[in-house]
């Protein structure tokens, strides 16, 4: 559970880190780069440790995607950028995709140690 949770604050500080990039860029104020490198590195610490449990793909998938769905729901809603319904369908194909990646992998097996195998010497 702690894992989901880590990947949820991941997919946060993603998009606070890049919602405080485009704010930098409108309001001329270089403070807000500085933030968004912090906010970023801190996202992929948070990713690189969800992934220790959550399969690859799946942590992925989930971060990127619902960072860009919450990154252009917040850029028309804070920052008055168009949405057109072509945008609208590439959104929900992200979300089915997502859904689809997530229900398509299963829980991760542990792995078990190969036997070593004997080590034979080449003849000359």
């Amino acid at each position: 559970m702690i894992y989901w949770i880590l990947l949820a604050l991941a997919i946060a500080a993603e998009i606070t880190g890049t919602l405080s990039m485009k704010w930098s860029s409108v309001s001329d104020d270089n403070l807000g780069y500085i933030f968004m490198l912090l906010m970023i590195a801190l996202s992929y610490i948070l990713l690189s440790f969800s992934v220790k449990k959550i399969a690859l793909g799946v942590a992925y998938a989930m971060w990127e995607g619902i960072g860009i769905l919450f990154i252009t729901l917040f850029s028309v809603l804070l920052f008055d950028e168009s949405i057109s319904p072509l945008k609208i369908m590439g959104l929900t194909t992200l979300v089915v995709g997502i859904a689809l990646i997530k229900s398509g992998t299963s829980t991760q097996k542990p792995r078990t140690p190969k036997p070593a195998k004997e080590r034979e010497h080449a003849v000359v």
